[in-house]
């Protein structure tokens, strides 16, 4: 989850006092004045300090590495408002020199609208016609009876608020393992301080749910708004519980706060081939792709997109070669014992 940022002072559109055409006020306004710093933020759970720049009020993060990527900061929650201007912007007066800007097209905005080299990016994206629709035509009959099977059991889920108690409960749950997936779990081994200061920054836009069993938190989930649809930040319960179908259950009360927000979108991600997608799957997720471009700014950046290289190393990697590096990890984390 990336952070929200402390918003600089905006766009300064400087008016010429005399032009000699239309054309050039236009060119002129189209000017963006660029403003730097620096932004706390979570890169795989832990705290970083990202560089950011201010370009016609909105804020873009800067990621640095084999090549200089610029992207909206809260890219879930805005759309770029002018890219050619951000473009511009970025070519002309940038000091840190981008090989490439990337932005997307927010759902459910599927169809292309700009020139700019595209790739499909895959979501994982249930629409919402309204609570009643989603349990009788989107979920199967197994989901409804694990729901089911998790009220008859105990299990209560609701809307809660983020207080101490709740934070508590978050940090017992993030530490319950090391190992979620296969993967090394981002967030086991913080404490509640830390737990509560990362987790508090964006309330302002997130409902939080809560699933119980005999007044313990044995689950919890965080849903934020974004406007023209809802996404899910964190969905989690503890393995201990599993039986219980925690998970199901937390699942059904989320579309419901939607149904109650009138966001016709809910958002768990990206759908890729993982645990996961059979899940997603199960709740009435289908797979939705909207338009990601990719802007070369520089000479290497224009290399590294035409070389593919410009999602990382690791997305130039064949299924063949990854699933069995993924095997291999989670065996490793098997035999540590985590």
């Amino acid at each position: 989850m990336l952070g929200n940022s402390e918003r600089c002072i905006g766009c300064v559109i400087q008016l010429p006092k005399r032009t000699n055409s239309m054309s050039e006020t236009i060119a002129l306004e189209r000017k963006l004045k660029l403003k730097f710093f620096n932004q706390e933020t979570l890169i795989k759970g832990k705290p970083a300090q990202v560089e950011c720049v201010e370009i016609g009020g909105q804020s873009f993060a800067i990621t640095k590495g084999p090549l200089t990527m610029v992207r909206l900061e809260d890219e879930w929650y805005e759309d770029v408002n002018d890219p050619s201007a951000v473009i511009d912007a970025l070519k002309e007066r940038s000091r840190v020199n981008p090989d490439i800007l990337t932005f997307w097209q927010r759902v459910p905005e599927i169809k292309p609208k700009y020139p700019y080299y595209m790739e499909w990016e895959s979501l994982a994206v249930l629409p919402i016609k309204s609570f009643d629709y989603w349990w009788h035509k989107q979920v199967k009959g197994t989901t409804r009876n694990m729901i089911r099977k998790s009220q008859k059991m105990g299990v209560e889920v609701r809307q809660v608020a983020f207080d101490d108690d709740f934070v508590r409960g978050m940090t017992d749950i993030f530490n319950e393992t090391p190992v979620r997936q296969g993967k090394s779990f981002w967030h086991y081994g913080k404490n509640f301080e830390t737990v509560k200061r990362q987790f508090s920054r964006f309330l302002f836009r997130e409902e939080t749910i809560g699933a119980y069993y005999q007044g313990e938190l044995i689950g919890f989930a965080m849903v934020a708004d974004a406007g023209r649809y809802a996404v899910i930040g964190q969905f989690i319960s503890k393995l201990k519980h599993r039986d219980k179908a925690t998970n199901n259950a937390m699942m059904d009360k989320t579309v419901e706060v939607c149904e109650k927000r009138q966001l016709p979108y809910l958002i768990y991600t990206t759908w890729i081939d993982s645990s996961l997608v059979d899940f997603k799957r199960h709740s009435g997720f289908q797979e939705m792709r909207v338009p990601r471009y990719f802007v070369p700014l520089t000479r290497k950046g224009k290399l590294a997109l035409k070389l593919g290289l410009h999602r990382g190393w690791k997305a130039t990697l064949p299924d063949r070669i990854k699933r069995p590096l993924k095997k291999l990890r989670k065996s490793w984390h098997g035999f540590r014992g985590e």
